[in-house]
């Protein structure tokens, strides 16, 4: 298994050299949130993933009281503004609040933000949320996306998997002293369900 971690602006300066030599092979920055917030450090951590040779990462937080459509927006012009989308970069959608709407709605806002995601940059997001959130069905039609699970009272590698997914692809294990993941296959295998840049017409 691949060792990643996931950052926001609560880790403030991250030293992405130091976690590269410490074996982290993958990571997830925060990018936006809603429509209006655009995490500080983003750009850095954008720069900082890719010069240490680590499978970058973006992710949005889910704002479900909002249009999905433009939450993707804004967060797709916050990386092409830190420097684009690269072959096998990620994308994740953090759906971890329902904003107090009944979770069919939380679940129709994150499919739309997901098929605008795949219409807009052609990347099939990977879906961030925990075992309760998802049991409460907020996540209802999301099964064809790679589930990133939060289970950290699960045994590394081996976590619950819940309705609607039959299967894990990424697992927060532990949140000290930063959130750790773990992704169960190759370096190959994880940037496959990035992005890949589209053909010219006229090629």
């Amino acid at each position: 298994m691949l060792n990643g971690i996931d950052v926001s602006n609560w880790q403030g300066v991250v030293d992405w050299g130091r976690h590269a030599r410490a074996g982290v092979a993958f990571a997830f920055a925060k990018a936006t949130e809603g429509v209006t917030f655009t995490d500080p450090w983003f750009v850095r951590n954008w720069t900082g993933m890719r010069e240490s040779w680590i499978v970058c990462g973006a992710y949005h937080f889910a704002r479900p009281s909002g249009n999905p459509e433009a939450q993707v927006g804004h967060f797709l012009r916050a990386v092409g503004q830190a420097g684009g989308l690269h072959r096998g970069d990620l994308l994740a959608l953090d759906l971890e609040t329902n904003d107090h709407l009944p979770a069919p709605k939380v679940a129709r806002f994150a499919r739309r933000w997901c098929d605008a995601v795949i219409e807009q940059a052609g990347v099939r997001p990977v879906i961030y949320t925990f075992l309760s959130f998802a049991r409460n069905g907020n996540c209802a039609g999301l099964e064809g996306y790679p589930l990133w699970i939060a289970a950290p009272d699960h045994p590394r590698g081996r976590p619950e998997v819940p309705v609607p997914w039959s299967s894990w692809t990424i697992h927060q294990h532990s949140n000290r002293p930063v959130d750790r993941n773990v992704f169960r296959g190759t370096r190959a295998d994880l940037t496959s369900l990035g992005y890949r840049p589209r053909r010219s017409r006229d090629a």
